[in-house]
C-alpha cells in the first residue's frame, strides 16, 4: 500500500509544482512547521480563524517581530489552506495584515561608496561595484547566467527577477575588462568540470528537459560560479552552483568597518545609492524604474527625497 505523504512533504511538493524559489520555499514550510508546533502539534485541517489570529497576535505582541515578518507568516498560511489543504476559507482574507511602516533606505554617499569599495577586492569587490552600478537586487546578480551579460550592447538581462519579470539595466563600462576576466575563471572552471564528467548546471522550470544540451553549455553557466561543486538538495546531484551570498555579507561588514562607515550597509544599500545617484544626477524616474524592475512607479518615488524637497533641499534659518 502506496505512503500517503505527509503534510510537510505535500507543502514542498506544490511549492515546487509552483516553480517558488528555494528560498521561499524554506521559509514557506519554517511557518508551516511553527503554526503546527504552537498549536500542540494539531493537524491544520482542525484549527481555524481562531488558531491563526491567536499565533498571528503572539508574533507581534510576544515575539515584537516587524511587519513584514507577520505578513509573511500570514501568506504562508494561506498558501497552506488554499494551495495545499484545498481549503478555501473566505475569514482568512479577513484576517488583519499588519501595516508596514513606511520608512526612507539607507543611501550611502558617493563617497562613501568609493570608501567601501576601496575596501573590497576580488570578487567581493567585482560583486559589490556591479550592485552599485547595475542596480541589481542580490540574487539577481548572483544568478547572472553567461549569456545574459552583453559586452557590444553595454547590458545586462535579468531573467525572472522578482515577480517573473525580464528587463535590462546597464553594464558600467569600467566593469567591462574585470567582468572579461570573470568570464574567464567561469571558462576555466567549467571545462575543468567537463573533463572530471560534470558540469551541467541547473537550469529553472523544464528547460533542461527543453534543451536536453543546454546545462551543458558555457553560455547558460553562472557568471559567478561557486569555487566548489555541491550536491543539489532538491535534486540530488552534483553540480556546481553560484557564489555564496552569505560571503559577499561578510565581506561588505568588514569593508564597512575598516572604511568607518556607521550606517546599517547590506547588498541592497548598494542598490538604494544606485537609484538615489542616478536620480540626483538627472535620470527621470520612469528610467530608473525600468532600471531597477519596480512594477509601480510609486515604488521608486521613494528615491526623490534627495531631489530639492524635503530635508535635503532646504537651507535652515540657522545657515542664512
Amino acid at each position: 500500500m502506496e505512503r500517503r505523504p505527509r503534510l510537510l512533504e505535500e507543502v514542498t511538493r506544490v511549492i515546487r509544482l509552483k516553480h517558488y524559489s528555494r528560498r521561499t520555499e524554506t521559509v514557506y514550510l519554517g511557518w508551516v512547521r511553527r503554526f503546527i508546533l504552537a498549536n500542540g502539534k494539531r493537524h491544520p485541517r482542525d484549527m481555524g480563524a481562531a488558531e491563526i489570529e491567536r499565533f498571528l497576535s503572539t508574533l507581534a505582541v510576544e515575539g515584537q517581530v516587524a511587519a513584514s515578518t507577520q505578513n509573511q507568516a500570514l501568506s504562508a498560511l494561506l498558501f497552506l489552506y488554499r494551495e495545499v489543504l484545498g481549503i478555501q476559507l473566505p475569514w482568512l482574507e479577513d484576517v488583519t495584515r499588519a501595516k508596514r511602516a513606511r520608512r526612507l533606505p539607507t543611501v550611502l554617499s558617493r563617497g562613501e561608496v568609493q570608501a567601501l569599495l576601496a575596501q573590497l577586492d576580488g570578487r567581493p569587490w567585482l560583486l559589490a561595484s556591479l550592485l552599485y552600478g547595475t542596480g541589481l537586487r542580490l540574487m539577481e546578480c548572483l544568478r547572472l547566467r553567461v549569456k545574459d551579460v552583453d559586452f557590444a550592447r553595454s547590458e545586462i538581462t535579468v531573467r525572472n527577477g522578482k515577480g517573473g519579470k525580464d528587463r535590462r539595466t546597464v553594464l558600467p563600462k569600467s566593469l567591462v575588462e574585470p567582468l572579461q576576466r570573470e568570464l574567464e575563471r567561469a571558462r576555466s572552471l567549467h571545462e575543468g568540470d567537463l573533463q572530471a564528467g560534470f558540469g551541467a548546471v541547473h537550469l529553472p522550470y523544464a528547460l533542461a528537459r527543453k534543451y536536453p544540451n543546454a546545462e551543458r553549455e558555457f553560455g547558460w553557466q553562472y557568471m559567478f560560479p561557486s569555487p566548489k561543486r555541491s550536491v543539489d538538495p532538491r535534486e540530488g546531484i552534483e553540480r556546481r552552483h553560484h557564489f555564496d551570498d552569505g560571503t559577499l555579507s561578510r565581506a561588505l561588514k568588514a569593508a564597512c568597518r575598516r572604511a568607518d562607515i556607521v550606517k546599517p550597509v547590506s547588498a541592497h544599500t548598494l542598490r538604494h545609492s544606485f537609484a538615489t545617484h542616478m536620480i540626483e544626477a538627472g535620470y527621470d524616474i520612469r528610467t530608473v524604474q525600468e532600471l531597477l524592475g519596480h512594477k509601480d512607479v510609486a515604488t521608486t518615488q521613494i528615491y526623490t527625497h534627495v531631489l530639492n524637497r524635503g530635508a535635503g533641499g532646504v537651507l535652515s534659518p540657522l545657515d542664512r
